[in-house]
């Protein structure tokens, strides 16, 4: 029928869909509810965010680090920043909270490393990405929610075969999801001058379904989709757009609006 030429496709299929639905609702049930409620922000690639001026690599990174840290809500934690030169991956200290594991409430009460004073867990970062931050801010927005996913113990929807999709997920979860966006695809054309295929992120969730969470994350919160339009690269607004309509549809379903609104 002729009515099927203006049908658009929906941006994703229904079980990515659900899938990310479903590891939303998993984030808000174990990540602080009450943080994502009412602290957690949309972090926008400006200077509002990120301002400062610094004199070096190094004072590039410490400064993009603490922000972030303090947006993912993990500023108490005992995470230190070290030169990528000095990092060296051991076995992380298990910590236990009160009040949650994020927000200015929580605190460390106890850690399996604590007689000998050793429950610092250490995050370097990519020299590269110093001309790139938005790809800087997300590294560390994605160190960050992989470090939480390890702490709380408890796998997403999958198992642990979707563990690096669901740290992408709380990444966004978490308020980074215009950068997640903006990085999720690198365009290798052009000038070769102008690609560094060093400086990018690894990438769990592509663009597509990072703008449907994107979506999900600024109707949960309320935010008018201007606000986050407005910073994405031109061409994912067409399908951030998209994926708003679709979550407003997505969410009248039942089992949907259980899932989530009820928590919210």
């Amino acid at each position: 029928m002729l009515s099927n030429l203006f049908k658009t496709s929906p941006l994703l299929d229904n079980a990515t869909k659900n899938w990310i639905l479903d590891t939303f609702s998993w984030a808000l049930r174990e990540f602080d509810l009450n943080v994502f409620k009412q602290d957690s922000q949309l972090i926008l690639p400006i200077h509002e965010f990120y301002p400062g001026k610094v004199n070096s690599i190094e004072e590039m990174a410490q400064s993009v680090f603490e922000h972030t840290l303090k947006y993912a809500g993990m500023q108490h934690w005992p995470i230190k920043l070290v030169r990528p030169d000095n990092y060296q991956q051991s076995p992380m200290a298990k910590l236990s909270f009160t009040d949650g594991m994020r927000g200015s409430q929580s605190q460390i009460v106890n850690s399996d490393y604590s007689e000998n004073n050793n429950a610092t867990i250490l995050v370097s970062y990519n020299p590269s990405q110093i001309n790139q931050p938005q790809d800087l801010v997300a590294s560390f927005a994605q160190a960050f929610a992989s470090i939480l996913v390890a702490q709380r113990g408890v796998l997403p929807p999958g198992g642990e075969e979707f563990v690096p999709q669901a740290v992408d997920l709380l990444a966004c979860f978490m308020g980074f999801g215009v950068m997640f966006a903006n990085t999720a695809y690198q365009f290798k054309g052009g000038c070769g001058s102008c690609y560094n295929k060093y400086a990018n992120r690894e990438v769990a969730l592509p663009e597509q379904e990072m703008l449907y969470c994107l979506a999900l994350f600024t109707t949960l919160k309320e935010i008018p989709a201007k606000q986050v339009a407005t910073h994405l690269k031109s061409h994912l607004r067409s399908d951030f757009k998209k994926a708003m309509k679709e979550i407003k549809s997505d969410l009248q379903q039942p089992n949907n609006s259980a899932l989530l609104i009820d928590q919210i």
